[in-house]
């Protein structure tokens, strides 16, 4: 039998050895072994900076064969020394934004001793950013997964680095702390991002190359305007369609039927930036978030009925809002459709039960008892309808409205996405062109209702002005 090369041992010597060492050593390397014969875990980088992240051969290293799918050239972060400050992902839904901020936050622990994780609310930081399917805890290599202590918001990884997890909510837990990488998620859809932005770049402020990474679907705020043009910003646009290979099917057949070939589809599948409309009455500046609203002195439900029920007839707009005591409007929910009358007569009764409404606003052009009728026929339980009639053009009635938007009266709440459709035409709406806007009067019916006490002056009526004359003469 031949000797054994110099230096190595035999298997006795070696069960030799592994006897000798500490109890709670042999323990976790036991586990560690466990660990890696179980995993699932692979290598998201690999050495070709320009691969498309498909499967593929060994690279310039000869490291073998990637079966897998793995990071694309939009997915990957500048090199750490060039001068950069934010890396902004720009994405479509289902793009890959959240695997790459983990895998990038993984990379970072090996260069900073302090990370900030930034979420919308604190359980959008623990389902989506810690413990999603891409979060950190599934995309951590073996040997590497952190400890994570919900009640504290707080990853430990096993060289010490510590992740402190903060909810946009409360911008002014920010102060204080100091961090040499920060990974932001979503944060176009973050309600108060102004100050949760500078309170977090006023602590961005370890070690000689402080970095962020930012992984939202965009939004038109001035905020993420600014950002992008910020010459320290890099902007990587990331498509849904560049990661289908990693999307269900339903994926594709629900959402990338529903906003392929729309204006909305380029923000929420191709990741832009989607400009101002000339000539819409409402533009995004106007539009804020709250992520619940407080509490509620009266919510109406506004409906614009379609006038015919088959494949080619306008949707029926049904849109909840609430008035509060700080004398402001909030808009609840979005239910409009493609209905039949018996079907948009039993969502707006919903709506009526869901939010405990006072009352339902429906546009009766075409008659207030049949309005009332379809209501009473689709569950009608005596809800309060107050039927309006659009006598005036669109534009007139909708300017009172617009300008609660601009005094910062109107709020629009839940989480991002939540009323994208409702945003993307008010935005785009311009009076005169395109199709009838019927999420638009919708609102319009509900807040005029709701705001008869708060509105500017509104322009004059002729019609009622003459009734008015009479009257008084």
């Amino acid at each position: 039998m031949p000797e054994p090369p110099p230096g190595h041992l035999s298997d006795a010597e070696l069960l030799a050895a592994w006897r000798n060492w500490n109890p709670d050593v042999q323990r976790k390397a036991i586990e560690l072994l466990e660990t890696h014969s179980k995993s699932t875990w692979r290598e998201f980088f690999c050495a070709n900076p320009l691969c498309d992240g498909k499967p593929h051969g060994p690279v310039f290293t000869g490291d073998g064969d990637w079966t897998w799918n793995h990071a694309r050239a939009d997915q990957r972060p500048p090199p750490w020394l060039q001068n950069w400050l934010v890396l902004l992902l720009s994405g479509g839904r289902g793009s890959g934004k959240t695997r790459t901020g983990s895998e990038v936050t993984h990379q970072v622990t090996r260069k900073t001793s302090r990370i900030a994780l930034i979420a919308a609310t604190g359980p959008d930081l623990r389902d989506t950013m810690v413990e999603g399917v891409s979060g950190i805890l599934a995309t951590s290599p073996p040997g590497q997964r952190p400890l994570w202590e919900p009640s504290k918001k707080k990853l430990t990884w096993p060289n010490g680095c510590i992740g402190q997890g903060f909810s946009a909510e409360e911008p002014d837990r920010l102060r204080g702390p100091q961090e040499g990488f920060i990974w932001g998620d979503e944060p176009a859809h973050w309600p108060l991002v102004d100050e949760v932005w500078t309170n977090a770049l006023l602590g961005l402020r370890l070690g000689d190359h402080p970095k962020a990474i930012l992984t939202s679907t965009p939004k038109p705020i001035k905020w993420m305007k600014e950002i992008i043009k910020d010459p320290l910003t890099v902007v990587h646009r990331v498509s849904t369609y560049e990661n289908l290979d990693n999307l269900a099917d339903t994926f594709r057949a629900t959402v990338l039927e529903r906003y392929e070939g729309t204006r909305l589809g380029r923000q929420e599948l191709h990741g832009e930036i989607l400009e101002d409309v000339e000539g819409a009455l409402w533009n995004w500046d106007m539009i804020r978030w709250v992520p619940q609203a407080p509490d509620l002195l009266r919510i109406v439900v506004g409906v614009d009925p379609a006038g015919t029920a088959n494949p080619k007839s306008d949707e029926t707009g049904i849109i909840t809002i609430g008035i509060g005591a700080d004398r402001c409007l909030y808009v609840l929910a979005d239910d409009t459709g493609k209905f039949s009358p018996e079907t948009w007569g039993r969502r707006a009764n919903y709506a009526y039960e869901t939010y405990a409404a006072d009352a339902i606003v429906p546009e009766k052009n075409f008659g207030a008892d049949m309005v009332k009728f379809v209501l009473q026929n689709a569950g009608y339980s005596g809800a309060r309808i107050i039927p309006v009639t659009s006598r005036r053009g669109k534009q007139i009635r909708a300017e009172p409205i617009v300008a609660l938007y601009e005094k910062q009266r109107v709020y629009h709440v839940g989480k991002q996405g939540d009323l994208a459709e409702l945003e993307d035409e008010l935005t785009t709406w311009v009076p005169g062109e395109g199709v009838s806007p019927n999420r638009v009067d919708a609102l319009v019916h509900a807040a005029t209702e709701l705001a008869k006490q708060i509105m500017p002056a509104q322009i004059a009526d002729p019609t009622t002005l003459q009734r008015r004359l009479r009257v008084v003469s």
